[in-house]
């Protein structure tokens, strides 16, 4: 058999291989979850733990990762992709925008009540090079409030400044992080104070009065309409070519 006839099937064995080493580092941060919500917030993994929950040994856990850091990375980051599902679902277009405001941040709370410790430790600061998945999913919920902001205003015919477009997106970034943030300080209190409908009440007045707020100070006075109205009337003026 010829080298070139022997290349398919090693690229066969690295493939097989990839998706072993795949499964077993899923398997891995399957364990870690399950580990850490078990465990009160504040309460460290134990790597010894993941692998008795994974079922395999110290040495083949850390096979799978470059170190420590690695392994909180990876689970940090399947936090945040879970904790995106359960706010997906806020941002539909089938209510005003303080609406979608107000369901974002109950998304939150609920979540955070439901699993406390995911939340302490997706916060943690991890040492390695680059954004923490924290701000990563912060700023995936930015972008979205930022979309619907960015629709109203152009739907209203309303022209932002240079420097209120560029200012848009950090303010907008800084916003949901304080509301991370706030959630966070109201879960780690002795006294979990007020109740979670009305912490989410707060927060969504809190950020909703600075959203209109800034538009007024403009001259925009934002209508009570579904944002999926904000989008027909672009479609609308669309196709009058306006």
């Amino acid at each position: 058999m010829t080298a070139t006839e022997d290349e398919p099937e090693l690229d066969g064995r690295r493939r097989r291989w990839q998706e072993h080493n795949q499964v077993r580092r899923q398997l891995i941060i399957d364990a870690a979850l399950a580990v850490l919500m078990r465990q009160e917030p504040g309460e460290d993994i134990q790597v010894q733990a993941v692998a008795d929950q994974a079922g395999m040994s110290r040495t083949v856990v850390y096979r799978h990762f470059e170190d420590r850091a690695d392994l909180d990375r990876a689970v940090q980051r399947r936090i945040c992709d879970e904790l995106w599902e359960q706010l997906l679902p806020a941002l539909a277009h089938d209510g005003t925008p303080d609406q979608v405001i107000s369901r974002i941040i109950r998304a939150l709370i609920d979540w955070a009540v439901a699993q406390p410790s995911l939340l302490w430790f997706v916060g943690r600061d991890v040492a390695d090079w680059g954004p923490s998945p924290l701000s990563q999913a912060i700023e995936q919920v930015a972008e979205a409030i930022e979309g619907i902001m960015t629709v109203v205003v152009m739907a209203l015919g309303v022209e932002l400044s240079e420097d209120d477009l560029a200012a848009l997106d950090p303010w907008v970034f800084g916003l949901i992080g304080a509301v991370f943030a706030a959630v966070r300080r109201w879960l780690e209190r002795d006294t979990r104070a007020p109740a979670p409908e009305v912490f989410a009440a707060v927060l969504s007045e809190s950020v909703w009065v600075q959203i209109d707020g800034i538009a007024r100070t403009r001259g925009v006075s934002l209508p009570d309409l579904p944002i999926a109205e904000f989008f027909q009337m672009l479609r609308s003026d669309e196709e009058r070519g306006e």
